[in-house]
């Protein structure tokens, strides 16, 4: 099987669940792995039992994320990968730094939290953090990928403009048709020269992206959206990634039934 020429748009990792992306121009795949620093920190709202001796998949309610808690996108963080630390910026100016590694950063992001999120909290908020752990929507440790061409769709149906971050998705691609994602479950996708992922499953969106991802506001309905145009509520795809490379953004995608 095989599709018109398609590319990788950009590259983008979320390091603390629920918070803003970092763009990357380029990303080290690992078998069964995400993208590095994917989803490696979350903000537990309230005790849900997690144990970093052994980490487990817990549903995203468990976390501050934005489904319920839209205030998050008002929020600009930046993430440094060699220190672990996290920086929030609100209204433009820096509210918190600290490194997640350490009892004391970890204590100034969670007061941070407590003040900010006070009325939406279940317990106090806390940093969590296994190591090799990855807080996704699901279990098993994916990439998703989401085709431009179906963001296009939704917007056009809606009638304004929808910024493709609401999505949240690590790998954008340009050069399919609209919803072509779907018909690659179970085929293989070659990136670049050495990158491999194998489609699994389609994502079902939630009232997460409703969200406008630059102001925190809830202004459009896109569960709502899809269902009433499209016939479902699932927008992008996850891969596991079956063998390692290095993506750069501009790089070829391939397609080939695996």
């Amino acid at each position: 099987m095989t599709s018109g020429p398609a590319t990788t748009q950009a590259i983008y990792r979320y390091p603390v669940k629920g918070l803003s992306p970092q763009t990357l121009e380029r990303a080290r795949l690992s078998a069964g792995q995400t993208i590095p620093h994917d989803r490696l920190y979350a903000i537990e709202n309230g005790p849900c039992g997690f144990n970093p001796a052994a980490p487990a998949y817990f549903p995203k309610q468990c976390f501050l994320m934005l489904m319920r808690n839209e205030r998050l996108a008002a929020l600009s963080t930046d993430y440094d990968e060699a220190s672990h630390t996290l920086t929030i910026h609100w209204q433009g100016s820096q509210a918190v730094r600290g490194d997640l590694r350490t009892d004391e950063g970890r204590a100034a992001i969670e007061q941070f939290f407590a003040d900010y999120c006070v009325d939406q909290l279940r317990g106090l908020p806390k940093v969590l953090h296994s190591e090799g752990h990855s807080f996704s929507d699901v279990a098993k440790k994916v990439v998703s990928i989401i085709n431009l061409a179906s963001v296009a769709a939704v917007e056009n149906v809606a009638g304004e403009p929808v910024n493709p971050l609401r999505f949240r998705g690590n790998l954008y691609v340009a050069g399919w048709p609209a919803w072509h994602e779907f018909d690659l479950l179970g085929c293989t996708l070659t990136i670049g020269q050495t990158g491999r992922l194998k489609v699994v499953k389609r994502i079902q969106r939630c009232a997460a992206t409703d969200v406008d991802p630059d102001t925190g506001i809830r202004n459009l309905t896109i569960p709502r959206t899809l269902m009433d145009n499209f016939d479902h509520t699932d927008c992008g795809v996850y891969a596991e990634v079956i063998a390692a490379g290095d993506i750069v953004v501009g790089d070829a995608v391939d397609v080939a039934v695996s």
